[in-house]
Parts: C-alpha cells; structure tokens; sequence
C-alpha cells in the first residue's frame, strides 16, 4: 500500500498520521511505498528545492520509515517530483540536445540527481528494502543515458533494491530496466483490459527476468471509473461497489500470474477521512469501503503466503 502522499510538510509528523498508518496496518500489508512529493515550478525548470516546502522534512522522512517499520512492514521509499502548476510530471521535458541559454535536460538530471541520491542516503541508514527512484516521467524515459548515471550514483550509497515506476502502458517502451532490480508500474488499467494488458507486460518480464510488481495500482470509489481509474478527476457519484468490483477483477486477473510479485496500492492518505465518512468518499482510499474489507479478509487471509516468501513482494 501507498502512504503518505503528497508528503505535504508537517503531515507526517502530525498524531493522526499515526493513527493513519495504524489502521492501514490493520488491513494486513506488509510493505508500503512511502511517497512525498518536491515541487517544481514549472515543467520547463531546473530547480527542484526539496529541502523547502511543501516537501516533508527529512524528520518527517525517518520517522515515517521507523513506524513503518515498527509495525513490522518493509519499506519501498519513493521520493516523486510534481510540478507545482498542476502540469503533470510526465510532461517535464527539454530540447532533445542541449542548447546554450535554454533550460535543458543536462541541468535538470543535475537537480534530480541531488534530490534521489539525497533520498537514498536517507534509505540506506534507515534500512529501507526498496527505492523508486522515479515516477510516470514519460518524457524523461527516453533519457536513457542520464537514467544510467542516476541509478550509478544512487548505488554508490544505497544498497538496496533500486526500482522505477513507468507510467501505464510503458512498460514496454523503457530501454534501460536491466539497469534496475525492480520493474514497477502505474496499473490503472480499465476493468475489461487486465487480461490484454497483462499479456503485454509478462513478454517484458520474461525477456528481462526481472521481478515486477504495480507500484501503483487501485480505483477510485466513484460510479465511471473503473473504467477510467487514473482518471481522479471523473465526474461521478461516489460509489464503494464500483471500487470493489474493480479490486475484485484487478486481484483475479494478477493472482493468476506466477510472475506478479504485488502491488502498493494507490493510496492511503497521513490524514484519513473518518470511518463514518467512508460512504460518501470518492477517492482512491479503501478504508471503510466495500474494497478495504475485501483487502483486510485476503492480505490477512495470504499472511505466510506467497507474497510472504518472496524476496520481492508488496501487498
């Protein structure tokens, strides 16, 4: 499961983020991505201060880590870069060539460089199992050289496992996975393409002999979008059964593949709605939902399972 995000300053460190994880503990995961967000100004800048806010502190970082940890899951920490304008990440990108005076790829890897390697020290001396080290950066993917070099440097300081997570549909599109031990994507596929989509991503697998596993993956609870589950913005009544409907299909049609190693899912927020609020919640987070019950009856129902014994595994 994913906790945490955006990682606005000061809402790791707060007591109901506590209690957030807490329950989201109760549902049995054993691993969570622990995702927060630095901002970039634009999609076009080379600056990404992440050591200011709205990024959570690095305190808020260790502490996150060491109750997770202290709850007995293992961590996949992931550092994500947003663009403070609302762009989506995906669209950061560059002229193909660097040319005097422009903003180019060359300065902006120099930034991303500093903010994963900052991250991954932090990783490495709080014993994180897992770091991603980037997220839906579709432009940026065919960067293949710089993304070499960035997972060269975080190696020098983190020995763990290094992970990516391409966006939907990419992940046979990334020429550099052998460079990374963990294959991860965005899953939000529609309800009626898990079997094709699937399909695609298991010649990936097979030909790198990596593991895989959706580093996100989920649906809102929201009439239309299990058809449309990246889509967060969709119009729509909120609606537990529509969630649980897709969770149903998506855990059917991943179950019956030796190869997937799991999901973190999308997502538990530091400041959870109140239970009795539930109902009338039309975002990704299943507790108190149809979908939340179904996750608690099969995470715990998988305890010393599969997902248990492997050395890569996310519920």
């Amino acid at each position: 499961m994913t906790w945490g995000w955006t990682g606005v300053r000061g809402s790791w460190a707060a007591p109901e983020a506590a209690e957030s994880m807490r329950l989201m503990v109760e549902h049995g995961v054993n691993w969570t991505a622990l995702a927060y967000a630095a901002e970039q100004a634009t999609a076009q800048s080379t600056e990404i201060p992440f050591r200011e806010a709205p990024t959570v502190t690095d305190d808020e970082v260790v502490g996150a880590i060491r109750a997770a940890k202290a709850h007995g899951l293992r961590v996949c920490l992931k550092p994500v870069v947003n663009v403070a304008d609302g762009t989506w990440r995906a669209h950061i990108g560059f002229f193909d060539v660097d040319v005097p005076g422009e903003p180019s790829w060359g300065e902006w890897f120099e930034a991303y460089r500093e903010f994963i390697v900052h991250a991954a020290r932090i990783a490495e001396a709080e014993g994180c199992e897992m770091l991603c080290i980037g997220c839906e950066m579709v432009r940026a993917d065919s960067r293949e050289a710089d993304w070499r070099e960035l997972v060269a440097a975080v190696r020098e300081v983190y020995s763990g496992l290094v992970a990516y997570n391409c966006d939907k549909y990419q992940e046979d599109r990334l020429t550099w996975w052998d460079a990374v031990d963990v294959i991860t994507s965005s899953g939000y596929y529609p309800i009626d393409r898990w079997e094709l989509e699937l399909d695609r991503i298991e010649r990936v697998v097979e030909a790198s002999g990596k593991p895989f596993l959706f580093m996100e993956a989920g649906c809102p609870s929201r009439v239309g979008s299990a058809q449309r589950p990246n889509d967060w913005s969709l119009a729509g009544a909120p609606s537990g059964d529509e969630q649980l409907r897709y969770y149903l299909a998506m855990f059917a049609a991943c179950d019956a593949r030796e190869w997937m190693r799991g999901f973190m899912l999308w997502d538990w927020p530091p400041g959870l709605f109140a239970a009795s609020d539930a109902a009338r919640n039309d975002d990704y987070c299943p507790f108190g939902k149809p979908a939340g019950e179904f996750l608690r009856e099969t995470y715990l129902a998988r305890s010393g399972g599969r997902h248990e014994r492997e050395a890569v595994g996310a519920t």
